[in-house]
């Protein structure tokens, strides 16, 4: 049994040590607006729907680059205008973030590394028609995309402030220790499905036929074990359509011998280096 198919991203919660500068970087140059606010923490989306909360933890350590957690945060605008006027704000504010950018084929996306360096990924899906599954598995690639002619090609003629931006949690991206118990977690005891995979080195995980909606590599940090708690990643949260599928979820979990926290409305369980990720109904 597999996740449900509208089954999809929350927020992805980020331990900052400076909140302010971090704040700054996710509003001034992502583009997301505050949601709500309270001592010590701030969660920021578009319009009603929450995609990042930064929460300030001043005592924590840097997480170091070999270590599991977070590789990036994937932010996927609706249209390719959005996400230029948001490109155009990063490459304006924050040009020395930029890390780089990739035509996988069913997106087109670009990359930043915020203040504290977690990876960030701006990003617009093509057309699902458009994209090639072969054998069960979605083809993608990387591919160099000419920022400037992007921007130009699709703000041409356009005033970028009146421009809507639409955005969600398209995907998150981990650093893990090794391929075979992510699969064994993500994919035999969670339930997305596999979508693709680079062997022994990379593995990227959906529900409902999308491309990732969570995606694990070993590029800098094979062999790592479980996470102490570092600055980073917190708590991933995933939405599914209802409480029926918490509760198969939850049994589907425990059936694995792992162990969860399930209040009936909240299911919490740690993957395999103490990532916490979380599922609820939305």
């Amino acid at each position: 049994m597999t996740l449900a198919p509208e089954t999809h991203m929350g927020r992805l919660e980020l331990r900052v040590k400076d909140l302010g500068t971090q704040l700054a970087f996710y509003t001034d140059g992502v583009g997301l607006e505050p949601l709500s606010d309270e001592p010590g923490a701030v969660t920021l989306g578009h319009g009603s729907t929450p995609i990042v909360r930064l929460t300030e933890s001043k005592d924590l350590r840097p997480a170091r680059r070999n270590e599991a957690g977070l590789f990036h945060t994937a932010v996927v605008y609706d249209d390719p205008k959005a996400l230029a006027k948001s490109l155009v704000s990063m490459y304006t504010r924050y040009a020395d973030t930029y890390a780089g950018t990739g035509d996988h084929l069913v997106s087109e996306a670009f990359y930043f590394t915020d203040p504290e360096g977690n990876g960030v990924e701006l990003y617009h899906d093509r057309p699902r028609d458009q994209w090639t599954w072969v054998d069960g598995q979605v083809q993608m690639d990387t591919l160099y995309i000419d920022p400037a002619n992007f921007v130009n090609t699709h703000l041409d003629g356009v005033d970028p402030d009146a421009l809507t931006t639409d955005a969600t949690l398209g995907h998150v991206h981990l650093q893990v220790g090794d391929v075979d118990s992510a699969r064994d977690f993500y994919v035999d005891a969670l339930g997305f499905d596999e979508t693709f995979a680079f062997p022994g080195s990379a593995l990227f995980v959906s529900a409902g036929g999308y491309h990732h909606h969570m995606a694990m590599n070993v590029w800098n940090s094979a062999g790592a074990g479980p996470r102490s708690k570092t600055l980073g990643m917190g708590v991933v949260d995933i939405l599914v359509p209802d409480a029926t599928e918490l509760a198969q979820t939850e049994e589907r979990l425990r059936g694995k011998g792992l162990t969860t926290t399930f209040d009936g409305r909240t299911l919490g369980v740690l993957d395999p280096w103490n990532n916490e990720i979380r599922l609820s109904v939305g």
